[in-house]
């Protein structure tokens, strides 16, 4: 099992980026899937997770700025962060739950520039 996190990278302030996680293995159609974060010195904390049936937890700090996706036929989730702020600066972690076991994809660094 295997979730693969790409799309980070450097922006400047009120830019967009779009984070992918693609799932492989046994992990087929994940219960939950989505994206949680953890800044410098801080805890990990949620951006937000999907329901294999639609549902969506945002963090407040997200709502109206990101968006996810998924494509439950393929196991893939996407994040579209549209007006950065430096505050979003973290490594982006991708997780999937299914029959409640968690699973967790590498990091992908997300910087943002004031």
């Amino acid at each position: 099992v295997q979730l693969q996190a790409s799309g980070g990278g450097l922006v400047q302030a009120g830019g967009s980026l779009r984070l992918s996680c693609v799932v492989s293995g046994s992990i087929f159609n994940p219960d939950l899937m989505g994206w949680y974060r953890q800044g410098p010195g801080k805890q990990r904390e949620l951006v937000a997770m999907m329901s294999s049936g639609g549902t969506v937890n945002y963090a407040y700090s997200v709502k109206g700025r990101f968006t996810i996706s998924r494509y439950n036929a393929n196991s893939t989730a996407f994040l579209q962060m549209n007006s950065l702020k430096p505050e979003d600066t973290a490594a982006y972690y991708c997780k999937g739950i299914r029959g409640g076991v968690v699973y967790w994809g590498q990091g992908t660094l997300v910087t943002v520039s004031s």
